[in-house]
């Protein structure tokens, strides 16, 4: 149990599992509202320079996954101190809206449809993007390897036209509550 009485923040999966406990609590999210977090300082922001036009899309990637899967808050937590049980309970919604994110932008299919772990061939020539050849490499192609994993393709990308004012750095806003 973290110490109530320091200024460090709360871990990710205290406030994840604080978050359900005032969700179905309507008490508890009755005493949390009237804690008057509205007078919390403002942190300082540093500023970078504005990203140019070929970092954009990456940008909204990393935004659609923190807004709909909360992913960039995970990824920045030590899980280390956290059960197992913990870390599958949150990588639960995290996956969820991740998925969701990847659905709603990206049609996706396996570089090589046979399963892992079947023994494949690569032929002489073969595209070193979308192959990459591991292990106790001998020799030139083709040689017959254990598939041990297929690997993924895009085959149609629908990310929107970005607003030239749309300020990307933002990879999710700070949330305050009135």
């Amino acid at each position: 149990m973290p110490d109530q009485n320091t200024n460090e923040p709360l871990p990710f999966f205290a406030r994840f599992g604080l978050a359900f406990k005032v969700l179905f609590d309507g008490m508890l999210a009755r005493q949390v509202s009237g804690l008057g977090l509205d007078t919390l300082p403002a942190p300082e922001i540093q500023e970078m320079a504005r990203p140019d036009q070929s970092t954009t899309s990456g940008l909204f990637v990393f935004s659609a996954l923190q807004r709909e899967g909360r992913l960039i808050d995970f990824l920045q937590q030590d899980v280390a101190g956290f059960s197992d049980s913990d870390v599958g309970a949150a990588a639960r919604v995290i996956h969820g809206g991740c998925r969701k994110v990847l659905d709603q932008y990206v049609t996706i299919k396996p570089v090589l449809t046979e399963g892992e772990g079947s023994v494949v061939s690569i032929p002489k020539g073969y595209d070193s993007n979308r192959i990459r050849v591991v292990g106790n490499v001998v020799g030139e192609p083709p040689y017959r390897a254990t598939l041990k994993h297929q690997g993924w393709v895009a085959t149609e990308i629908r990310f929107p036209k970005i607003a030239p004012d749309l300020d990307l750095r933002v990879l999710a806003p700070a949330e305050v509550e009135i």
